[in-house]
């Protein structure tokens, strides 16, 4: 019984010392693995790729999509006939200006972006877009700009008071009143005066003794402008 004893007691710590061996040798070949095994095969992985992109010729690949150009703002109106347009967009573009839907100049967008036109407009409503083109690709169109050209003065005619006309004792207020062109302003004596929407316009003036002065102006959306004067005299 004690040979059986001694044995098995002989065979318990074998086992122990073989289990014990066996978990160590695994904890090593697992810390091995973390340590050089992962970056291995990352690095023979990246080896692989790095081959088949040196053996893969590299493409520069073209912008899909150009942005329009930005026109800077421009006036409704104007009695110049030259104009001078300017905007911003890609760097080194090729800007086709186009007025009334018509190309009427080119240019090349500085390292900045900036761009600009010198351009003669034709009389009336000019619609003014720009595109950009740059690797055989084309911007769409940029926003639309209209500008009325009209170098003429409006229309100025005077209904009352008449030139010379003389005012007396109650009469120390006159309607001063007129007619002139769509989209003007009336100005008497530097005072705006009322239009209607045919066009015409009145304005209650005050009178004062002996002559009065009546300077009567219309000045358009572009600038131009008539002038009347008209002189009466007022005697309480």
């Amino acid at each position: 019984m004690s040979k059986k004893s001694r044995l098995l007691r002989r065979l318990e710590i074998q086992t122990k010392r073989n289990i014990f061996f066996s978990l160590l040798g695994i904890i090593v070949i697992f810390f091995v693995l973390i340590k050089f095994g992962v970056p291995l095969l990352v690095n023979f992985s990246l080896f692989i790729s790095g081959g088949k992109n040196a053996s893969s010729p590299v493409t520069k690949t073209s912008p899909v999509f150009l942005s329009s150009p930005i026109l800077n703002s421009m006036p409704q109106a104007t009695n110049s006939a030259k104009i001078l347009i300017q905007g911003t967009a890609l760097k080194f573009a090729t800007i086709d200006l186009y007025i009334n839907e018509s190309l009427v100049d080119k240019t090349t967008a500085k390292e900045d972006g900036t761009f600009s036109f010198e351009v003669n407009l034709s009389k009336g409503v000019n619609r003014i877009s720009a595109k950009a083109q740059k690797e055989n690709i084309e911007s769409t169109n940029s926003k639309n700009f209209e500008i009325l050209f009209k170098d003429t003065a409006p229309s100025l005619s005077i209904f009352a008071p008449v030139n010379g006309q003389s005012f007396s004792k109650d009469q120390n207020t006159l309607t001063v009143s007129g007619t002139t062109d769509s989209d003007t302003k009336v100005t008497v004596n530097d005072f705006w005066a009322i239009i209607d929407e045919k066009n015409n316009f009145s304005f209650l003036l005050p009178l004062k003794d002996g002559d009065n002065v009546i300077k009567i102006s219309a000045v358009d959306q572009a600038g131009n402008k008539s002038e009347k004067e008209i002189k009466v005299k007022y005697s309480p």
